[in-house]
């Protein structure tokens, strides 16, 4: 077998994203496990590993990648940079159908790329093998804090954007003031558990769901809500989370328990659009309301929050929500409105640590199966397109693509 050669892109989307597939070390880790690979990176001035850091390890620099097999980046690849005939990485977006990326779609089949998405990459029994959870629950968990803490006048920390790594973060924990206040943290996959991770550093007691509702604490606490805290099927008694997962729509949310003792929300829940909504926007206006922040990490407008509007920015990430309107307002303008904090791209703002951990996944579950002939189907289940089409398990997506071809032909018409 001759060298498979990996290509990392500079990320061309904007606004731009520091983050990379693989950081300088983790090519040298990747080259030493798997010598059959050859790797060369694009030059870049935006990345948060700069050029020089690469050619420190002897990171061959290439501006041509059209020698390459393997073309990896993070976010999506702009239509008029994409090479035909090669195979990318990298989140395309597509899966769900997204408007804004059907002219990417068809332009990848038009090309004759073959497109592997990192959300599609799954292990045989269905679960993700990369990704940023992690980052997002931790810069999610530390701007919940900070929102809080601005809302509350408690302390000011520094925004995680302006650390340079996560150490740099973690040294503003010991600001972190808070009274006796109950946070809830929902979910239970590595969004939630990278949520935990702050919490647990910044010294905030962890306790049982029973206890959360019930007792009362002289210091701040959290909890874990997991789908079966807050969900209810209203004709069966007992708990069946794989029904609940196949069938969302047959339940009814019993969040409000939750909403009458929670000070501060972390939402790191993944939500399926046929579930129930935590709580209405009519329950935020009962007296008994007492949610004042909420840090929607997961950030599904209009999804299982309702007070989550729109997306908001690293370099603005919160806005009110006025209970009594049901409009948005300026963050911190009003002590009785519900805070928001809803950045939609939260590992971009470590992005060095956030690279370093993508990368430790890549190593470890991808790239063996690109040596050892794909054996357990893995790259072949994440293949979205090949040969100018779309694979089986993505055909679903025809109309999608073709819906950018269609819209074309109409505003040439026109």
């Amino acid at each position: 077998m001759g060298k498979l050669k990996f290509g990392i892109i500079k990320e061309g989307k904007i606004p731009v994203d520091k983050r990379v597939p693989l950081t300088p070390k983790k090519c040298v880790e990747a080259l030493q496990e798997f010598p059959e690979m050859e790797i060369v990176v694009q030059p870049s001035d935006i990345r948060c590993f700069t050029d020089a850091e690469y050619r420190e390890l002897h990171i061959p620099m290439q501006e041509d990648l059209n020698d390459c097999d393997v073309l990896m980046g993070v976010k999506e690849v702009p239509i008029d940079q994409l090479i035909p005939n090669k195979t990318y990485m990298f989140f395309s977006h597509t899966i769900k159908k997204q408007p804004h990326n059907a002219k990417l779609l068809r332009a990848i089949l038009d090309k004759n790329i073959t497109l592997l998405d990192y959300e599609t990459l799954k292990s045989a029994d269905g679960q993700r093998v990369v990704a940023f959870g992690r980052y997002a629950g931790i810069v999610g968990a530390y701007n919940g804090i900070l929102t809080y803490g601005k809302k509350h006048k408690l302390f000011d920390l520094k925004p995680a954007y302006l650390c340079h790594e996560m150490e740099d973060m973690q040294e503003e924990y010991f600001k972190v003031k808070l009274p006796p206040i109950k946070i809830a943290v929902t979910g239970g996959g590595r969004v939630a558990g990278g949520a935990m991770e702050v919490l647990d550093k910044m010294g905030i007691r962890k306790v049982s769901v029973f206890d959360y509702l019930y007792k009362q604490f002289t210091e701040p606490v959290y909890a874990q809500l997991h789908s079966g805290d807050y969900n209810a099927r209203p004709d069966v008694e007992v708990w069946d989370s794989p029904d609940f997962y196949a069938n969302p729509h047959l339940y009814k949310s019993t969040f409000r328990k939750f909403t009458k003792v929670t000070d501060l929300l972390l939402a790191c829940a993944y939500w399926d659009p046929r579930a129930p909504k935590l709580f209405t926007e009519e329950e935020t206006r009962k007296p008994d309301f007492r949610i004042d922040t909420i840090a929607d990490i997961t950030c599904d407008v209009d999804g299982s929050i309702p007070t989550t509007k729109s997306a908001t920015t690293i370099t603005n990430p919160a806005y009110d929500y006025n209970p009594e309107t049901g409009v948005v307002e300026p963050p911190y303008s009003r002590a009785d409105n519900i805070t928001i904090m809803a950045v939609d791209n939260l590992p971009c703002e470590l992005p060095r640590n956030a690279s370093r951990d993508f990368g430790r996944l890549l190593i470890d579950n991808v790239f063996p199966h690109f040596f050892n002939g794909d054996a357990e189907g893995m790259l072949a289940r994440a293949t979205i397109a090949r040969d100018g089409k779309l694979t089986e398990r993505f055909s679903y997506l025809e109309d999608y693509a073709n819906s950018a071809t269609n819209n074309k032909e109409k505003q040439e018409t026109v």
